[in-house]
């Protein structure tokens, strides 16, 4: 039985493969015209070819408080259906990587790929007998990046099982089959996704079974001040009440934002009260300002403004 620390540290270095980041990117959103998942996105970069990102999306719009939930919600049916004219719809990319700083979609990420990659890895390892940390994150290396059973059948049927010849034995030749197998195929991009495999077996030369901290993969090191970092950090409202509110990509939201829509409710106009500043607040915080006759006419919330509207400075 893993503990939490290193179903965290196993994780990480998966995310570290896939966004470069040991805690993961929840918005990133990458396409390449030769990658068979085609648009892939989030924390360890799902996809649109496996249908896993409809299910991802999916769920997020059916939670409580997704900000993003309505605008992605007209996505659903084409993303049910595989639709490749999503790697180009840039509007659904921008939404995608604004979502990804929403706490709500964050929570769903994590619970998605626990419940689709990380519990189907434990009992994958469990039934060949694998229980070492870093023999588990190997295992969940391959079902994120693919072809976990074709690599696990070919290894067994030229080496036996984890229990006839030895857990550890039988890792080392499975990452040497994979990196083998990762190095001569017929796709380019999946040819350079050998530094996998490759970090796997530097770990090994170190004697990380256990995945013990702190270690280093690609460069990146993954100790416990890291892994003990919450995903979700403190939001910028909470550190400064103060921040500067505008239009930007990803969008500003959190509770100040919401005030400041009331704010603008109250004083007539028009806004939606999402706590997301999208061009709809950004419009009415100009036609506030303007309006006020002595406020530059900006849509940025500054402390000018936020006096003007009755909100805390």
């Amino acid at each position: 039985m893993l503990s939490e620390l290193q179903k965290k540290a196993a994780q990480a270095i998966v995310n570290v493969f896939e966004t470069g980041r040991p805690q993961g990117d929840y918005g990133k959103v990458t396409y390449h015209p030769k990658d068979p998942g085609e648009l892939t996105y989030g924390r360890s970069q799902t996809t649109l070819a496996s249908g896993n990102l409809y299910l991802l999306v999916r769920d997020y719009c059916a939670a409580p408080d997704a900000a993003f939930g309505p605008h992605l919600s007209i996505y659903l049916d084409r993303l049910a259906n595989r639709d490749r004219s999503l790697n180009f719809d840039e509007r659904l990319k921008g939404l995608l990587r604004e979502a990804g700083q929403d706490p709500v979609m964050r929570d769903c990420q994590d619970r998605f790929f626990d419940r689709v990659y990380w519990e189907p890895s434990l009992t994958a390892a469990k039934n060949m007998a694998i229980a070492s940390a870093l023999g588990v994150s190997v295992v969940y290396d391959s079902r994120v990046h693919g072809s976990w059973q074709r690599l696990r059948d070919l290894t067994t049927d030229q080496m036996g099982n984890p229990s006839q010849v030895g857990e550890k034995a039988w890792i080392e030749g499975y990452v040497r089959r994979r990196r083998d197998w990762l190095a001569q195929h017929s796709n380019a991009l999946l040819r350079k996704t050998v530094y996998r495999m490759e970090s796997f077996r530097s770990l090994m030369d170190q004697d990380k079974w256990g995945l013990e901290l702190p270690f280093v993969v690609r460069g990146v090191l993954i100790d416990a001040s890291v892994l003990l970092e919450p995903a979700v950090r403190v939001s910028a409202e909470d550190a400064d009440a103060a921040r500067l509110l505008r239009l930007q990509t990803p969008a500003l939201h959190g509770s100040d934002v919401r005030r400041l829509q009331e704010a603008l409710v109250r004083a007539g106009h028009a806004v939606t009260v999402d706590g997301v500043f999208g061009p709809e607040t950004a419009q009415a915080v100009r036609a506030f300002q303007k309006a006020s006759g002595h406020l530059k006419a900006d849509g940025i919330v500054g402390p000018a403004t936020r006096a003007a509207l009755g909100l805390e400075s």
